[in-house]
């Protein structure tokens, strides 16, 4: 009886223990006047030299807006379910980055606050500044939750080739087709010998295979809406003739040997590629360049640019709904996207440590491996430019958004809610057979009929329904 009474009596010294060291820490944080921001990203993870460089950069948002900040990140390979866990688990944060694979999902259950009221009046500096084509883009059910980084918001697909191989074999790069690709492959190859792949891929790279369809924020890419179709008809992407005449070349590059045997495992890439397909802008060649250790990368716009629900989701920054801060979080945005020394800061590091100033807007760096990844942060078209890109780096950017063709679907997202059943089913199935489809390493002619009667069994005729009901009373 008297261990019981000790044990009984020891729980509540440990329960009172922890609950002054609670109240004590809230005291702490209140007392400190200074909240401090959890900021999620995707990365290969602070390092601890960084972490500490982040601290001091935190002087400058305290001065500035009177909040602190730390970034955390998950790992390439697991965000999304890093991600997912931190939500579920109930992990506090303030704001996370976000795409279009799990901006809707992420909403649809609740992560992430409603901010549309609250943007004009805590941040309208930056209300005004982000276009409103992207306000419409990012969208959920006519509401905003959150943030878009106003960047290479349409989207412009390039081909990118080594130069040499170029003018060794005499290839007109502006052709464009798979079926001009496929006819300067066979050059290299025959050139170039048995052992040597032209193309050679990763088992996630995009191929340009749906580039020119709206996939409605489903999360699903078998199901979306051709980017200019005015009768805005829901369809089966491996249904369409283009998108199958796409898969057939690739498979016959793979099973030539144009495309590397591993690629529908590969995980990387090497550093060096002869040919490949990328997002993104001319501008960046020279850069792609050095990091291959060549001369010099001939950029070919293959697509683009347009505007998607699908582009402008590419990159969101969201306030979660579970935090203390929520107009300190978008005040923190606000800064990101309207303060070029803050936005500086982000992406180079220290100032006089990491970076220089060569001008008031153009940047040397002095190391290259930073932790942050650009692309999540804010706008590019409030930071500097280093010094080894070229003049007016960011203005051909602005230019291609501004010529971008906005797709029929923009401003429509799908209430994923009446069939997530059916699109988790389905992801599982695309899952199955995806990247044996996207790197051509399955006979398209063999394996899609294969993955739509699987699509079927779990539903997918009735996401395609859905859908259409949906756009359809959207658009009436």
């Amino acid at each position: 009886m008297r261990k019981q009474r000790k044990s009984v009596i020891s729980i509540y010294v440990v329960i009172l223990i922890s609950v002054l060291f609670i109240s004590g820490c809230a005291k702490q944080e209140v007392s400190s006047g200074v909240p401090t921001l959890i900021w999620w990203q995707i990365g290969n993870g602070i390092t601890v030299n960084d972490a500490e460089s982040i601290k001091k950069i935190s002087d400058y948002t305290e001065e500035k807006i009177g909040v602190r900040f730390e970034i955390k990140q998950a790992g390439w390979g697991d965000a999304a379910q890093r991600f997912q866990t931190i939500v579920n688990s109930g992990e506090y944060f303030d704001i996370m980055f976000t795409d279009k694979d799990q901006y809707n999902k992420l909403v649809n259950i609740g992560a992430f606050a409603d901010i549309t009221d609250s943007l004009p009046a805590e941040s309208p500096l930056l209300w005004n500044y982000i276009p409103e084509l992207l306000w419409t883009g990012a969208k959920i059910n006519e509401r905003i939750y959150a943030v878009p980084t106003y960047k290479d918001s349409s989207k412009t697909m390039y081909y990118v080739w080594d130069h040499a191989y170029v003018q060794k074999y005499d290839i007109d790069i502006s052709k464009t087709s798979f079926a001009d690709l496929d006819t300067a492959f066979r050059k290299i190859k025959a050139g170039e010998g048995q052992r040597f792949y032209p193309f050679i891929l990763a088992k996630g790279e995009n191929t340009f295979i749906v580039d020119d369809y709206d996939s409605l924020a489903a999360n699903l890419p078998p199901i979306g809406v051709k980017l200019d179709d005015e009768t805005r008809t829901v369809v089966n992407l491996f249904e369409q003739e283009d998108v199958l005449e796409k898969l057939r070349y690739l498979h016959l590059w793979f099973k030539d040997g144009i495309i590397n045997p591993d690629a529908n495992v590969a995980e990387n890439v090497p550093k060096y590629r002869t040919f490949f397909m990328v997002q993104g802008w001319s501008g960046v060649g020279p850069s792609l360049a050095i990091s291959a250790g060549i001369e010099q990368y001939d950029m070919v716009q293959a697509f683009g640019p347009s505007y998607s629900t699908d582009s402008i989701q590419g990159s969101l920054n969201a306030v979660s709904s579970n935090s203390r801060y929520k107009n300190e979080a978008l005040r923190l945005l606000e800064l990101v996207n309207m303060d070029r020394k803050f936005r500086d800061m982000l992406i180079y590091g220290l100032e006089g440590t990491h970076f220089t100033y060569v001008t008031e807007d153009i940047v040397h760096r002095n190391v290259t491996d930073w932790s942050l990844i650009n692309y999540q942060l804010g706008t590019y078209f409030n930071m500097s430019v280093p010094d080894d890109m070229p003049e007016g780096y960011w203005d051909e950017v602005r230019q291609l958004n501004e010529d971008a063709v906005p797709s029929v679907m923009i401003g429509f997202v799908m209430d994923i809610e009446p069939v997530q059943i059916e699109l988790t089913n389905c992801r599982t199935v695309w899952e199955k057979y995806q990247y044996d489809i996207r790197t051509g390493a399955a006979d398209p002619d063999v394996v899609v009929p294969l993955l739509i009667s699987e699509l079927k069994i779990n539903g997918f005729d009735k996401i395609i329904a859905e859908a259409q009901r949906q756009v359809d009373a959207h658009y009436e």
